[in-house]
Order: C-alpha cells, then sequence, then structure tokens
C-alpha cells in the first residue's frame, strides 16, 4: 500500500475508501490531486476490490475546491495554468471511466473542483447539510476540470447554465430535487450510507459490473444505435463467462449466486 500524506486509504468488505484529507477545507492542490490519483489506481488494480467510496475527511468539507492560493502562484504564467488544469481534468476522467463503481459519500462541502469530483463518481450520496455549487464565476474565471461539461449531463442544460453563471450555492434538498445526487440522508451517515451501497454492488459479477459501466460511459456520448452495438457487445461477451453461467443456474436452483469475476 502506497504512503500518503492528504488522502486516508483502507480497504473493508472488498470496499476501497478513499477519504481526502486535507486542513481544513480539503483543498485540492498539486499533491492531493497526485495522491488521490494514485489511490485511485490502487484501488483499481486491486482485484480484491469491488467498489470505492469517496469521501472527504473532517466535517467542514467533502472538497472545498481547488487551492486558490495554488492558483494566484500561477498568475501570468499560462502553460502552468494550463497543466495544472489539465491535470484535473485527467484525473476526474480516470474516476468516470474506472471500470469499478466510484460512490462520493458527501458529507459536507462541495464547491467547485469538489463538486467536479463528485460528478464524475458514479452516484453521489449527500449528507443533509451539504452544500453544492459551482462559484468560479465569483472569481472571474469558470469551471475547469469538467464541470461545464458533466454538470449539464446531469441536471440538463437550462439548470447548469444557470449554476455556473451565477455561482448559487445549493443545499442538499434542492441538489436531490434536480437529480444532482441520487440520496441525502443525516449528515453523520453519509459513509454508512454509501458502504452499504458499494456491498450491495460488491455482492454482483465483477465484469458484469465493468461492461454495465462501460456500456453506460459510452452511451452518454454515442448516438443511440452506436450505444445499442456497444451494449449489444457487452452482453454477447458477458453471456460467455463463468459469472453468467453460474447467476443463471443459481437462478434456477433458486440460490444466491457465488460469483468469481471471470
Amino acid at each position: 500500500m502506497a504512503e500518503y500524506q492528504n488522502i486516508k486509504f483502507g480497504v473493508q468488505d472488498r470496499i476501497a475508501v478513499i477519504a481526502i484529507d486535507h486542513p481544513p477545507a480539503n483543498a485540492f492542490d498539486r499533491r492531493t490531486l497526485e495522491e488521490l490519483g494514485a489511490a485511485i489506481d490502487e484501488a483499481t488494480d486491486n482485484p480484491e476490490v469491488k467498489a470505492i467510496v469517496l469521501t472527504g475527511a473532517g466535517q467542514f468539507a467533502f472538497v472545498a475546491g481547488a487551492d486558490i492560493k495554488e492558483i494566484k502562484g500561477m498568475e501570468g504564467d499560462e502553460a502552468a495554468i494550463r497543466a495544472y488544469m489539465q491535470g484535473g481534468q485527467t484525473l476526474f476522467s480516470k474516476i468516470e471511466a474506472c471500470q469499478k463503481p466510484v460512490i462520493a459519500a458527501i458529507n459536507a462541502v462541495a464547491l467547485g473542483g469538489g463538486l467536479e469530483l463528485a460528478l464524475a463518481c458514479h452516484m453521489r450520496i449527500a449528507g443533509d447539510k451539504a452544500r453544492f455549487g459551482l462559484p468560479e464565476i465569483n472569481l472571474g474565471i469558470m469551471p475547469g476540470w469538467g464541470g461545464t461539461q458533466r454538470l449539464q449531463r446531469v441536471v440538463g442544460k437550462g439548470k447548469a447554465i444557470e449554476m455556473i453563471l451565477t455561482g448559487d450555492i445549493l443545499n442538499a434538498q434542492e441538489a436531490y430535487r434536480i437529480n444532482l445526487v441520487n440520496k441525502v440522508v443525516p449528515a453523520t451517515a453519509v459513509v454508512k450510507e454509501a458502504m452499504g451501497l458499494a456491498k450491495k454492488i460488491s455482492e454482483k459479477g465483477g465484469v458484469a459490473i465493468a461492461k454495465a459501466l462501460e456500456a453506460i460511459n459510452a452511451g452518454a456520448d454515442l448516438p443511440m444505435a452506436e450505444g445499442l452495438a456497444v451494449e449489444l457487445d457487452g452482453i454477447t461477451g458477458l453471456a460467455m463467462t463463468n459469472d453468467a453461467r453460474e447467476g443463471i443456474l443459481a437462478f434456477i436452483e433458486k440460490r444466491r449466486a457465488n460469483f468469481t469475476d471471470s
């Protein structure tokens, strides 16, 4: 297991739990981004891990955004700013493309890069005191880690434009109403709820999970006919796996399937 300074990493019941731990607000500086990427790689490469729960350490923030002081230090250096932003985009795209489900357990504030990180996750569980927003417009800039692209795919173009151009902060209940999060639970139960969801998914076949995520992600950016072709390839290949044979036999025999992820 790698050593981290700004990340807490552990595995429990085949679930990797990654907590961003960069007080006071879990802001993303270069080191934290690099360590998060390494933790995602560690969880992805571990065959014992079936799902990933991503959260923020402490009570104040899931992630409060990019480290503004670090951005200030790049002032006037276009190449440095581009590299920093591209690094975040690459990391969040890696999370979105992960073939193991990544669940964001949003315990508190998710602003700017924090919301962009949550949007890159496959599912989002929010605490009832959590707050959400892309307030970059108030600094004379705009979201740069996928916010302009992923938010509209989740909540619709009109609402995304409103949120990005006003910089307004939403509470958890409003976030749920617009489908920004899957579920709202008491703040103290966020990680437990996310772990429960991850455990439920981890009991399924890993090959099927990966193929389903691949089809869903690909289909989001493809015309219907091309998306259906991806789905067809996926289901055809899955039908040949040991897990499919076991799952079908278990159904017929009225017992729980014993998947081997093969």
